[in-house]
C-alpha cells in the first residue's frame, strides 16, 4: 500500500500543468492559416513515418453534467450526429492523403462528449470511415468513452464488431445525493449492466472514471464509492480532482450553491483513494491513473513504452497523434494543432475545403528536448543521464544542471533520489509528478495561474 503524507500534499499543492503536452496547450497561438502547421504533418510523413494514433472528438450529450469541463454540444437536434459524421468524413478526406499507405494506425480513441450518443448504425459508419482511409494494424488498440446512461446492447455489438476492446465509463460518484447535485443521476445498477454487456461482448479492458471534490462529497461517502468501484473489478481507474473553473465553464457556478467540500476534506478524499486502491491490488501509475499489475498500462510503464498525450496516459509511445472533430488536438514530432472549438466554425472551414485548424504551436529544438525530459520523468519515472546525453546529443547533467538543482528540495522530501546513473522517482514521488516535471518547464512562470492545483 502507498501511504499518503498529507503534510507533503499541502506543501506541494499548487497550480502546475498536467503535462499532457509540452509546451502546454496554454501556449498555443491563434492560427489564421494552417499551412505552416500542416507542413509538419507532411515532414513527419516523409521523414519519420511514425505509427499513428487517431482521436475522434464526438461532442454531443443529451444533458449537461454541471461539473463538466469538456467541449460539448448539449441537446442537439435530431440528425445532428449524422451531419457531424458527414463533416468528419470531409476532414478525414483532407488529411488521409497526407499519410503514406504503409503507415500503421496503432491506436484509435473515440472521446467526447458522449460517443455513445451515436446510434449503433452511426458508430458502424464511423468505424468504416476510419478503416476505409487508414491502415489500422491488426493489433491496434481501439478504445471508446461510454456514458452508461446512453448505452444499449446494439451499440456494444457495433463497437465490438468494429474492433473496439477497451472502454472507459464515466461514473464520478455512486452517492445518489452527489449525483443529484451534479445533474448526473446514474444508479449503480446502470453501470453494472453496462460493464456486463461490455464483458460479454469481449471487451478486455474496462476503465472507470471518478471525481473527488464534488458537492456533498465527504471522505466517508467517497470511501463507499471506492468500495463499490472495486466490486466492479475494473481493470483501470482514473481518479480525477474536480477542477472548478467557472470563468471557463459558467455552468459550474451552479455547484457553488451546493456545498463544495473544503480543501482539507478534498485532500482526505485523495489520500483515501490512493491508499484504498493500492491496498486493494491496483498499481499506481501516477497522477490520476491506477491499473491492475497485469494490465497493459502497468506493463507499458515497466517496459518504457508508456506515453502521455491529450487523453492522459497511453500505452503506445512514439505515435503521431491525428485529431479529428471540433476541438481535437493533434501532435507531430515538432508541432501541435487544435481544431475550432465552435461547431459552426468547424463546419465552415470544412465547407471551404480547409483543414479546420484554429490554433497551434511549432516547437523549437529546445522545446522538443524538454518535452522528452518531462515525458521520461512522468512515464518512465527516471532520468538516465547517459541515455539522455546520447538521445539529446548533449552533456545532459551539465546543460540541465540548473533544472536538476531544482529537484534538490524535492529529493530532501523523499520524492526523488539521485543516483550515479541519474534521478529516480520514489513511490511517494509518484504523487507529485507534476511538481517534478515543472522543474524542467521553461514557460511555467508566465502561465502558472492558468493551471489547476496539483491535488
Amino acid at each position: 500500500m502507498l501511504t499518503v503524507d498529507l503534510d507533503l500534499i499541502r506543501k506541494y499543492d499548487r497550480p502546475v500543468p498536467r503535462y499532457t503536452s509540452y509546451p502546454t496547450a496554454a501556449g498555443f497561438r491563434h492560427c489564421a492559416e494552417p499551412s505552416a502547421l500542416l507542413a509538419h504533418v507532411d515532414e513527419a510523413n516523409r521523414t519519420a513515418a511514425l505509427p499513428l494514433s487517431l482521436y475522434f472528438h464526438l461532442p454531443f450529450c443529451a444533458s449537461l453534467c454541471w461539473f463538466c469541463g469538456c467541449t460539448t454540444v448539449i441537446g442537439p437536434p435530431a440528425g445532428a450526429a449524422a451531419r457531424y459524421l458527414d463533416y468528419l468524413e470531409k476532414e478525414i478526406k483532407l488529411m488521409a492523403p497526407r499519410v503514406r499507405a504503409d503507415r500503421r494506425v496503432v491506436q484509435v480513441h473515440l472521446g467526447g462528449g458522449t460517443p455513445t450518443f451515436l446510434t449503433a448504425a452511426e458508430l458502424t459508419r464511423l468505424a468504416g470511415m476510419i478503416r476505409g482511409h487508414f491502415n489500422v494494424a491488426p493489433d491496434a488498440e481501439l478504445s471508446v468513452e461510454i456514458d452508461p446512461r446512453r448505452l444499449v446492447p446494439g451499440q456494444v455489438d457495433a463497437l465490438r464488431a468494429a474492433g473496439f476492446t477497451r472502454a472507459s465509463l464515466g461514473v464520478q460518484d455512486f452517492d445518489p445525493r452527489v449525483q443529484l447535485a451534479i445533474h448526473r443521476v446514474q444508479p449503480r445498477a446502470q453501470t453494472e449492466q453496462a460493464i456486463a454487456w461490455l464483458r460479454a461482448a469481449g471487451f478486455n479492458s474496462i476503465n472507470v472514471d471518478l471525481i473527488y471534490g464534488l458537492p456533498l462529497q465527504t471522505a466517508e461517502s467517497f470511501a463507499r464509492t471506492l468500495e463499490q468501484v472495486q466490486e466492479l473489478a475494473a481493470d483501470r481507474l482514473a481518479i480525477f480532482s474536480y477542477a472548478h473553473v467557472p470563468w471557463m465553464k459558467p455552468a459550474q457556478r451552479i455547484l457553488e450553491r451546493r456545498q463544495l467540500p473544503a480543501p482539507e476534506v478534498k485532500l482526505g478524499m485523495f489520500k483515501r483513494a490512493v491508499e484504498t486502491l493500492t491496498a486493494g491490488g491496483y498499481h499506481y501509475i501516477g497522477l490520476d491513473h491506477f491499473a491492475r499489475p497485469d494490465e497493459e498500462l502497468s506493463r507499458a510503464q515497466a517496459a518504457g513504452t508508456l506515453q502521455r498525450n491529450f487523453q492522459g496516459y497511453s500505452t503506445r509511445a512514439g505515435a503521431e497523434v491525428m485529431g479529428f472533430g471540433m476541438s481535437s488536438i493533434a501532435q507531430t514530432p515538432a508541432s501541435y494543432r487544435q481544431n475550432h472549438k465552435e461547431l459552426e466554425r468547424y463546419y465552415a472551414a470544412l465547407d471551404a475545403g480547409v483543414v479546420p485548424v484554429a490554433r497551434g504551436l511549432e516547437l523549437t529544438d529546445e522545446d522538443q528536448r524538454r518535452r522528452e525530459i518531462i515525458m521520461r520523468l512522468m512515464c518512465r519515472l527516471r532520468l538516465d543521464f547517459a541515455e539522455l546525453s546520447r538521445d539529446l546529443a548533449c552533456d545532459f547533467p551539465s546543460i540541465y544542471a540548473t533544472q536538476l538543482a531544482r529537484l534538490g528540495p524535492l529529493a530532501v522530501d523523499g520524492l526523488v533520489r539521485f543516483t550515479r546513473e541519474g534521478v529516480e522517482v520514489t513511490d511517494p514521488g509518484r504523487l507529485f509528478l507534476r511538481n517534478l516535471a515543472v522543474c524542467f518547464d521553461a514557460y511555467h512562470a508566465a502561465d502558472s495561474l492558468r493551471h489547476a492545483r496539483a491535488v
